[in-house]
C-alpha cells in the first residue's frame, strides 16, 4: 500500500487526482492547496505519506514557486512527484534539482502514475518520455552518464532492458523478440556489464535513473 498526500490549488484538481489515484494499491492520506499548507498537515501522525503528488498544471506559477523551497521544508525523506502541463515541461530539470523525484505530464494515465509512484517510493527517479523530450539536457544528465559507460547500449539491448523493467524473464524476452533463450541471456549479461551492475533489478534502477527505461 502506497500512502499518498495530494497538493493541488483547486478542489476540482484535488478531486481529479483522487479519482486518478483510485486503486487498491493506493491510500490518499490527505490534501492541501500548496506545499506551505502541506508542511503543517504532514506533521500530523495520521498523515505520514510515502509520496507527495503535486499538481502544477493549473496553477503552475504558484506551485512551482512553492516547490523551489519545498521538499527541503517538508522533509527530504518524502519523495515529491510533480504533474505539470506541456507549457512548463522545460522546467522539469529545475524541479529535479529542487528535489522532485518524478516529473510527469498532467495527462498521465492511471497505470503510468501508479507505476511511477511505485518507482519513486523504491528510491528511483522517474521522467516521462514527453518530459525527457522537452528537457533533453535535464537533470538525468544523459551526456555525462554516457561518458561513464564503456560503450552505449544497442537498440536491442534497450528493448531487452525495457522488458526487464516489465518483469519479463529470459524465456519471455526470447519469445517476444523471436530469439533463442541463449541470445536473450547474452543480451541481459551484456546490459549488466555495460551498466556496471550485478543484478537485473539494479540494471532496471540504473536504466530509469539514466532515462533508458520509461514508465
Amino acid at each position: 500500500m502506497i500512502r499518498v498526500f495530494i497538493v493541488a490549488a483547486s478542489p476540482l484538481a484535488r478531486s481529479g487526482l483522487q479519482q486518478l489515484l483510485a486503486s487498491p494499491e493506493i491510500e490518499v492520506v490527505g490534501s492541501a492547496v500548496d506545499l506551505d499548507s502541506a508542511a503543517g498537515l504532514l506533521s500530523e501522525p495520521e498523515a505520514e505519506p510515502d509520496v507527495i503528488v503535486v499538481d502544477a498544471s493549473r496553477d503552475s506559477g504558484a506551485t512551482l514557486a512553492n516547490l523551489s523551497g519545498g521538499p527541503s521544508d517538508i522533509g527530504t525523506d518524502v519523495p515529491v512527484v510533480v504533474l505539470e502541463s506541456s507549457e512548463v515541461a522545460a522546467a522539469g530539470s529545475d524541479l529535479l534539482r529542487q528535489g522532485a523525484r518524478a516529473v510527469l505530464p498532467a495527462g498521465i494515465t492511471h497505470s503510468e502514475l501508479i507505476a511511477a509512484l511505485g518507482a519513486v517510493t523504491s528510491g528511483l527517479i522517474v521522467l516521462h518520455p514527453s518530459t525527457i523530450a522537452a528537457i533533453p539536457h535535464a537533470a538525468v544528465n544523459t551526456s555525462r552518464a554516457t561518458e561513464e559507460w564503456i560503450e552505449p547500449l544497442t537498440k536491442r539491448e534497450k528493448e531487452v532492458l525495457q522488458m526487464l523493467a516489465a518483469g519479463l524473464g529470459n524465456k519471455e524476452i526470447a519469445a517476444k523478440l523471436n530469439i533463442s533463450d541463449h541470445t536473450a541471456k547474452f543480451h541481459v549479461g551484456s546490459i549488466l556489464g555495460k551498466l556496471g551492475v550485478s543484478t537485473r533489478a539494479e540494471a532496471v534502477a540504473t536504466g530509469i535513473r539514466r532515462g533508458l527505461v520509461l514508465l
